[in-house]
């Protein structure tokens, strides 16, 4: 592996900007500093784009881990978009060695099923043992769409199981039986509640946010689950922005449905360009698609951070004319002929894609 230059570029660190140039050797970060000279380097000229840590997707769907007609190839949804690490949302056809084969990094939360209204485990035990320690959460769809799911009882159980093994619970919420404020309350620091900003009745918005702030404020982790437009609402999610009560992780939750499918090119950098257009700031922005999401699936050692010394995992950006034309199920639109476009993906020191 030869060495990779970037050169005046804005460094996203995982924590804060700045003006560096970033050095790469084999498969490491070797320096980040102003004006790097190095003659045996390729050599990529970042000015005016955003040199970041490899993004973090933290619910997505793989094709192999999930069916066929759900799962997406993992390399084409997220190495095109900046996504270097990746945490498969359901894990219910593998043993592992799919994830174990893959060029993106990626983790995996267990599905558990619900069965009149009890917690059925016996599936996910079995698809724990086979992926081991692929395994970080269980993933409940805590969705009234099934007419097993009734009361919050089910999920109290699932979080307390859980908690017993270390792990943590992501709960999809769209469709919930119960209040938000219900969710909320049964689950644990470390918990992820995905789709928060989903309309229609159990809304995070009922009660003016504060169920929701609430928990980030005990550890739970809001994340932002986009699904293009299917579990966002946007008028919910641009009042949370302006409420104070920021995803502490932005997410695709990508499928072989919305892949590159869903009012523009769908995929990590639409999600970001959303949440930008609805007025996250930028510090916000990229802390939740690299250290936050690294943080909440355990990987803060490895993923969402660039250092000295660190794998090197890294996405250039660039703001862009990558816009975006979406209406999501409650009729709000929003549309913008700008956007982030990744135009540079580097994974263990190799360029594995160019734009």
């Amino acid at each position: 592996m030869a060495k990779i230059l970037i050169k005046n570029g804005r460094v996203w660190d995982g924590e804060r900007f700045s003006y560096n140039d970033v050095l790469t050797d084999g498969e490491k970060i070797v320096k980040i500093e102003p004006n790097i000279t190095d003659g045996t380097a390729y050599i990529y000229d970042a000015v005016g784009k955003t040199v970041s840590a490899g993004l973090v997707d933290a619910h997505v769907h793989i094709l192999g881990s999930e069916p066929d007609a759900y799962g997406v190839n993992a390399e084409m949804s997220c190495l095109p978009f900046g996504v270097t690490a990746a945490a498969d949302a359901g894990g219910a056809h593998s043993n592992g060695e799919i994830a174990s084969s893959l060029q993106v990094k990626n983790v995996t939360f267990v599905a558990v099923e619900i069965k009149e209204d009890k917690a059925d485990f016996s599936v996910a035990r079995e698809k724990m043992a086979l992926y081991g320690e692929q395994v970080v959460g269980l993933k409940v769809y805590f969705d009234s769409t099934s007419p097993h799911v009734r009361t919050v009882e089910p999920l109290r159980e699932i979080c307390k199981y859980a908690r017993e093994r270390g792990l943590a619970v992501m709960v999809h919420c769209s469709g919930s039986p119960t209040k938000m404020s219900e969710i909320l309350d049964v689950l644990n620091v470390g918990d992820i509640l995905t789709h928060a900003f989903h309309g229609g009745a159990s809304s995070a918005a009922e009660d003016g946010f504060e169920a929701l702030m609430a928990a980030k404020a005990r550890g739970v982790i809001i994340d932002s689950g986009f699904a293009g437009h299917v579990h966002t609402d946007f008028a919910v999610f641009k009042k949370a922005i302006e409420k104070g009560a920021l995803p502490d992780t932005i997410s695709t939750d990508i499928t072989r449905i919305s892949a590159y499918k869903r009012g523009g090119r769908y995929g990590m950098t639409m999600c970001m360009s959303m949440a930008r257009y609805m007025g996250m700031r930028e510090e916000d922005l990229f802390k939740s698609v690299t250290s936050a999401p690294a943080r909440a699936l355990g990987k803060e050692s490895e993923w969402g951070y660039l250092a000295v010394g660190r794998i090197a995992d890294i996405a250039v950006l660039d703001y862009t004319d990558e816009g975006f034309d979406l209406t999501d199920n409650a009729g709000n639109h929003i549309e913008s002929k700008k956007g982030y476009r990744c135009v540079l993906t580097v994974s263990d020191g190799q360029i594995v894609y160019r734009d």
